[in-house]
Formats: structure tokens, sequence, C-alpha cells
């Protein structure tokens, strides 16, 4: 790839990103409120959580070859233009009178697949942008960006635009889905490098082929294996909780509407803490006790929404947790596209994210048929007492000495790539 202008390609990067997060941020406070006044059931309202992440069930092993394979540009790019369009055509059915729970589920189903392509290849392409000792700083700013705006500015403009009409806020999202798509397209040529062509043309492989390739780096990967079931249990339990905030917020804890986006807004600025100061809290404390505390504290958040009355409390409990899950993923990330060759990295992605993120849709169901035959705050005090127990189990056994060695073991395995940003 070209050397030509780093800071603005990481400049795009960013841009991209934050846009299609501002995007997020206004439907993931819509889409619930949408479902909300079409229906009470937590089934029915857990069951858009299922449908926004079962394409990673199918899709992300595929997607993940794919960004090993062409231009990482172009998936953002068409990825973006793709959610932009289902969820325009949403608007217009909105705006036209048409309300169905169905059309939700369709759209947002259609923004899942291109999401595996979008994030797959963004999440390989900082090394491509930054060296391997600035790789935790430009994560922490591309995190920190995520937080602000997918949770901080996103939600509480979405609620409020829903307030106007359901209509205004969809037809935002997909202009600001269509504005990341735009911005991509100022990325310099992401294709694979010269060496990793040469080399696939010297063995040709197939796609059926490739994932192989990745899924088994991947689980022969020890380490790599295990934070990834640590993540797993932690996405499990949000999203058996995740889909029925709005249900909690506005029904037990007596939120209206417009305020619901105080919910995601507040635990925002914890995330947007973690993600600023990860470069100086890592170093400092190790990823081992941050891997532990990501499951431990949101364990102790869950037990507050599942059993206090005071909003205030409960929001406070959220922001913590967020401080937590914030400064892991980054240690995540990080150990990820450092001890991953660039040529798997799109693959072992996929393959991590296919864990990670394909017990979503479980999870959203198994919370929603709890909160239908428990109660609402059921969901909450289960994943309080799951997940603090995956932070014994689990999370204790990865410590600091490992994600280092690993790490090192990766560098002397081969030789860095050019640093494309100074």
């Amino acid at each position: 790839m070209s050397v030509f202008a780093p800071r603005r390609s990481f400049a795009a990067l960013w841009a991209s990103q934050a846009s299609s997060n501002l995007a997020d941020g206004l439907l993931q406070a819509a889409a619930p409120l949408l479902v909300a006044t079409l229906t009470r059931d937590p089934l029915v309202v857990a069951g858009m959580t299922v449908v926004q992440f079962l394409p990673w069930l199918v899709a992300t092993l595929p997607a993940g070859a794919l960004a090993d394979r062409i231009d990482r540009r172009r998936i953002l790019t068409a990825g973006n233009l793709l959610r932009a369009g289902g969820f325009a055509l949403l608007a217009l059915a909105l705006a036209s009178g048409w309300q169905h729970v169905g059309l939700l589920y369709a759209a947002v189903f259609l923004a899942g697949c291109a999401e595996t392509l979008v994030d797959n290849a963004a999440l390989t392409i900082p090394p491509r942008l930054v060296p391997r000792e600035r790789l935790e700083r430009a994560n922490g700013r591309l995190f920190a960006t995520q937080s602000v705006i997918n949770t901080f500015v996103g939600p509480p403009a979405g609620a409020a635009l829903f307030a106007l009409a359901a209509s205004a806020a969809f037809f935002t999202g997909a202009a600001a889905f269509a504005l990341a798509g735009l911005a991509a397209v100022l990325l310099p040529a992401l294709r694979p490098t010269r060496e990793e062509h040469d080399r696939r043309h010297s063995t040709p492989t197939t796609v059926t082929a490739d994932i192989r390739a990745g899924w088994t780096h991947f689980w022969r990967h020890d380490l790599l294996r295990r934070v990834a079931f640590i993540s797993a249990a932690i996405n499990f339990f949000s999203a058996a909780t995740a889909g029925l905030l709005v249900l909690l917020a506005t029904g037990p804890y007596q939120v209206p509407p417009s305020r619901y986006g105080l919910f995601i807004a507040v635990p925002a600025a914890g995330a947007i803490i973690g993600s600023l100061l990860a470069e100086h809290v890592v170093p400092r404390i190790g990823g081992g006790p941050v891997t532990w505390l990501a499951a431990l504290v949101p364990a102790a958040g869950y037990a507050v929404l599942g059993l206090s009355r005071s909003t205030a409390l409960a929001l406070a409990a959220m922001f913590l947790a967020a401080i937590a899950t914030s400064l892991n993923q980054i240690v995540v990330s990080t150990l990820r596209q450092a001890a991953v060759p660039d040529e798997l990295l799109g693959r072992v992605t996929s393959a991590y994210r296919l864990v990670v993120l394909g017990v979503v849709p479980l999870g959203a169901l198994a919370g929603g048929l709890l909160g239908r035959g428990l109660g609402i705050r059921a969901p909450f005090l289960v994943a309080a007492a799951g997940l603090g127990l995956a932070a014994i189990l689990l999370a204790s056994r990865v410590t600091t000495r490992a994600l280092r060695e690993a790490e090192k073991s990766a560098a002397d395995e081969r030789e860095p790539h050019p640093a494309l940003a100074r």
C-alpha cells in the first residue's frame, strides 16, 4: 500500500467510523423505541437483537475471507452505502404510515449483514496505518470516538428525533451511513500487499480453504481463544439484557421515552473515559487485571439494575461497567492486531467475532424468554450471577505476562510492516 499522506489516511478511517457510529447511535435509541410503541412483549422486543446479530452466525467467516482477499476500502464503502439504502427504505415506509415490526426486523437484518463486512474490514485496517507501538493509542482514539458518538451523541439525538417523527430518526441514520461510505473512499487502497499477492498466486486457494486456515489459526492460539470465550460470556449476558433495557427504563424505572437516551449516554461517558485512559492505565495495571474487571464490574452493574429502584444508582453502575469493558476492548483488539499476521488478520478477526458475537442472538432470545416468564428484572439478575461466575472461571486465567509473551512471540516470527504513520 502507498505511504502517501498517512495522517490523512487515518483521518479518513476516523471520519468514516465516526459517521457510521453516529448512525448506529441514532438507531440504537430509535429502533427499540419503535418496537416499544408497537408491542410490549419482551420476546418480540428481544427479537430485534436476534435479527441484528444473526448475520454474525452465517456471514462473518466469509466476510473475513473477503477482507483478506480484496480492497478493504471498497468493503467499507459498499457496506455503509448498503446500510444507508436499507434504512432509507424503512424511513420511507414509516413516513407513509406503514408501521410493522417485520419491516424493522428486515432493515435491521440487512444492516447486520452489511455490518459483518464493514466491521471485520475496519478492525484489520489500523495495523496498516500505524506502527505497533502506537496501536493502543490509535485504537483508543477510535473506540473513544465510537463511544462518544455511538452512545453519547447518537442515542439522545435519536430519541429526540423519534419524538418528532419516527421516520426522521431513520432518515438521519441513513444519511450518516451514506457519509461513512463516502469518507471511506478517501482511504488509500487497502489491497493485499505485493508479498501476500505473490504468495496467494503461487499457491492458489479457495475461499473455503481460506476460511479454514483463519479458523485453525484462531483456534490454535490458546490465549486468543481464551479471551474470545471471556468476551463471548460478556456479550451473551449483555445481549440478554440490552434489548430489554428500554422496557426496564420506561417501566420499573419510570423514565419517559424522551429521556431514555440517558441509559445509553451515561455509560457512554464511562466508555469514553476508559478509551482515552487505556494507553496510560493498561501499561500500569496490566491487561490481565483489566480482563478480570471487564467481567466482574458489569456483573455488579447487572445486580444493581435488577435490584435497585434508583435511576441515579443504576446509571452509576452502568457508568463504571462501561469503563471496565472499554479498557478490555482495547486490550483484546491490540492483542489480535499485534499477534496475528496481516494476511490472516481478516479471517482470524472473523473467527474471533463469530465466537464473540455469535452468542448474541442466543443471549437475546434467552433474555426475552426470561423476561416474559419471570418478569423484566429477572434477566438482569441472571446476568449478574452468570457473568460473576465467568469472571472467576475464565477471566482470572488471563495474565498480563501471557498477553505480553503472545505479542512478543508474534513479533519475533515476522518482520514488522512498514510504518505508515509517525
